[in-house]
């Protein structure tokens, strides 16, 4: 049992549930403030070209822009992802819920799509780095 509260201890982002909590809502805002920029420029500029759209996402405010909303979506699908796979890849949940007898082997099922899921994000932010800084 220690084992597994020492797991949830070091995948977890901050090992603060406050923390957490409050990475999760500032990500969302800035979410959501980049939705927001996209709709006002697609809205005040219907009839925009390829070329004003790269002239635009060339500009370094919004390559930094973007960065920080790729930087606040992974943060955000982190804690997310990390949250249910606390919750509901366990041996309780597995036993009560589903009434499947894993013992131990949730524990593992649930370290494995954490690393799954740390490198997706991994490949996801790389991926997005060089579409947003590249040539």
């Amino acid at each position: 049992m220690v084992a597994v509260n020492k797991v949830g201890m070091v995948t977890s982002f901050s090992r603060n549930g406050v923390s957490d909590w409050l990475v999760q809502r500032v990500s969302a805002v800035i979410l959501l403030a980049y939705v927001v920029f996209l709709v006002s420029v697609f809205v005040c500029h219907p009839d925009m070209d390829y070329l004003q759209w790269k002239t635009l996402c060339k500009r370094t405010s919004v390559e930094v822009f973007t960065t920080l909303t790729l930087f606040a979506a992974v943060a955000h699908a982190w804690i997310g992802g990390w949250s249910v796979l606390t919750d509901y890849v366990t041996p309780r949940f597995f036993k009560l819920e589903l009434g499947i007898e894993l013992g131990e082997k949730a524990t593992v099922l649930r370290l494995v799509l954490t690393t799954l899921m740390v490198l997706l994000m991994l490949v996801y932010t790389l991926w997005g780095l060089k579409i947003i800084w590249g040539a």
